[in-house]
């Protein structure tokens, strides 16, 4: 990627904080709390779809 001679000084640094932020982000574990909402969420839609489709059991 070229460097922009325009740049203000400092953007290349808060340019990589951002970056290394938002990656950082992305690699963090799912709270439990959330995995079992999930889990939750994910068992009533299934148990609505056997009820719409007629198969209660």
């Amino acid at each position: 990627m070229a460097q922009n001679k325009q740049r203000p000084k400092g953007q290349d640094t808060i340019d990589e904080n951002l970056k290394r932020v938002y990656q950082d982000t992305l690699e963090e574990e799912v709270p439990d709390r959330f995995r079992a909402l999930l889990d939750q969420l994910k068992a009533q839609d299934a148990a609505q779809s056997r009820q719409s489709n007629g198969d209660e059991t």
